[in-house]
């Protein structure tokens, strides 16, 4: 049976200063271990809320979650976490923050792979006079250099120019082939998450709007470009796809627009589509993210390797 390496029942919390206002909710699906999951999703679908809840740094309010197959304050040593906001002692020169990582991980602690990420850095430097992007690599550094089973990493991108970028993504794909390290990346850039990710998990809402593996949730979706189609449904007011008798029937739409007498639509496919009517072809995982996103309306899809098992093979954590 495959590994797991995150698993949430009926998950749910509130924000720490809104009791009243969920962050998460109904919230359920599971992460096979050695996979490369992107983590994407509008500000304040519930994304860093979920990553500090796998990290063991919030309680759930309600449902479980399990991580590694233990509650996550548990699993905190097998478990590298790096927040948006970078977290490091100001004082301490990169080279005393890399000596700390050794000492807080003396069984697991590989300099190499630090070192690699940190790169040119000097290492006399304080960590308050360096820039955001080399705060960033010096963090990802300690992450790395941890050697844990699994990768908590919140934007943790944002801040480099695209060649460190790019350089940092193939250390990481590098680490998940080589070591099997369960990676968790939350990104806005999501042209950077395809040809990385083989793995999605889309929050809106405060809920898993799309989870699964990336192949196969592109596989279940299709562009449909045709001529004159819907031209009824516009004139009614209406959705194309929404009626019975549609002409995007009996797909289930995402999305659809019309732009004078062609209609575009990004469809999940329930049976053939008519080459006659309608060109079709496979969309981008960006394409696809950003339709899901301009239609939080449009139902939800869980693959199989990302739908949660039984609950009661789950404890509250």
């Amino acid at each position: 049976m495959t590994r797991t390496a995150i698993e949430a029942h009926d998950l749910g919390t509130t924000y720490r200063r809104r009791k009243d206002h969920w962050a998460l909710r109904h919230c359920s699906f599971r992460l096979p271990a050695g996979r490369v999951c992107a983590l994407v999703g509008p500000n304040g679908a519930g994304k860093s809320t979920l990553l500090s809840l796998a990290a063991g740094l919030l309680r759930p309010a309600e449902g479980s979650l399990r991580v590694l197959g233990s509650p996550p304050a548990e699993a905190r040593t097998r478990i590298a976490y790096v927040a948006q906001e970078k977290p490091l002692y100001q004082q301490l020169t990169v080279e005393d923050t890399l000596r700390a990582g050794r000492a807080l991980n003396p069984g697991t602690w590989d300099r190499a792979i630090a070192e690699r990420v940190v790169g040119d850095l000097p290492r006399g430097e304080r960590v308050r006079s360096l820039s955001g992007g080399s705060r960033t690599r010096l963090a990802l550094a300690l992450a790395l250099g941890k050697r844990a089973e699994l990768l908590l990493l919140d934007e943790p991108m944002a801040d480099l120019d695209p060649l460190v970028r790019h350089r940092l993504m193939g250390v990481l794909m590098a680490e998940a082939a080589e070591h099997g390290t369960t990676i968790v990346l939350s990104s806005h850039i999501l042209t950077e998450l395809e040809g990385v990710c083989d793995f999605l998990l889309l929050v809106d809402g405060g809920r898993i709007r799309l989870g699964g593996d990336v192949d196969e949730i592109l596989a279940a979706h299709t562009l449909l470009d045709g001529r004159d189609a819907g031209q009824d449904d516009r004139r009614d007011g209406g959705r194309p796809g929404d009626r019975p008798g549609s002409p995007l029937a009996p797909h289930t739409v995402v999305e659809s627009r019309a732009t004078g007498r062609r209609l575009t639509a990004l469809v999940r496919t329930e049976g053939p589509v008519d080459p006659a009517r309608w060109e079709a072809t496979r969309p981008s995982l960006e394409e696809l993210l950003l339709a899901h996103l301009r239609a939080p309306e449009a139902p939800s899809l869980l693959t199989p390797a990302a739908t949660a098992g039984a609950r009661e093979a789950v404890t509250a954590s």
